[in-house]
């Protein structure tokens, strides 16, 4: 397959080294400009933001929630046939306070609308070590699973077999609107989850309680900051906070 990403961070240049190795046409950039590539051990061909929306069937969105806004030209020139992925999660620290998201929207609601196209919101459940450490063969026991939300199955199925071939299973987790349920401060966020468990803990989040447990987590990482937190820490502490 042919895909497009915006955004060279963590999660996005795990995501591009996955697909090159799994034999798909890769082209990754900066919304910033070309000159943030240089240095970064990337997979896939670096181009020009302008570039990497050009002859692709999914192009995946892996930017702070607060940046998204800045590429609307951009996705204005997205082929309607394009599947949109959504990687974000709102963390008000870092992406300063955005009014609605506060109010209750549901976080991809809100890149959507500032997009203008409906997006499919995928891979944001996970951490970056987990993406690029975990990922595991169809038949092993304890596969950890992916959530999947948006509104239009046919996309989401597409999105389901391309996280299957990186090494996960994935779980259809409801339409856009209830993506809510795999956004940080729920039982679904970076605890690494099989797929019945990962079902289950769609069910039974809290929204309401979701923001405050995610505060929480972020809270206990700056008082404990002189602390070296493993990945399996960080895995124990979301579960723990998480299930509260």
């Amino acid at each position: 397959m042919r895909f497009g990403i915006i955004g060279a961070g963590s999660i996005g240049s795990i995501i591009s080294k996955k697909l090159v190795k799994n034999g798909n046409d890769v082209k990754i950039a900066d919304a910033r400009g070309m000159e943030h590539l240089k240095g970064k051990e990337l997979a896939g061909t670096p181009v020009p933001v302008e570039d990497a929306i050009k002859d692709i069937e999914v192009l995946i969105i892996s930017l702070p929630t607060k940046a998204i806004p800045s590429i609307r030209n951009i996705i204005d020139q997205v082929g309607e046939e394009v599947i949109i992925v959504d990687t974000s999660n709102y963390y008000p620290f870092r992406d300063d306070k955005i009014e609605e998201i506060e109010d209750g929207m549901v976080e991809s609601v809100w890149v959507s609308n500032q997009l203008g196209r409906p997006v499919v919101k995928a891979f944001n459940n996970l951490l970056a070590y987990t993406l690029e450490n975990k990922g595991t063969s169809e038949d092993s026991s304890g596969r950890i699973a992916l959530a999947v939300a948006g509104d239009d199955h046919a996309q989401k199925q597409i999105v389901r077999d391309v996280i299957h071939k990186l090494g996960f299973d994935a779980v259809d987790s409801g339409s856009l609107n209830d993506s809510w349920r795999q956004q940080p401060g729920t039982s679904a966020y970076c605890t690494e989850l099989t797929k019945d468990e990962l079902t289950k803990a769609l069910k039974k989040v809290n929204k309401e309680k979701a923001p405050l447990l995610r505060d929480k987590v972020i809270e206990k990482f700056a008082e404990e900051k002189e602390l070296e937190f493993s990945h399996k820490d960080v895995v124990n502490l979301n579960r723990e906070i998480y299930n509260s």
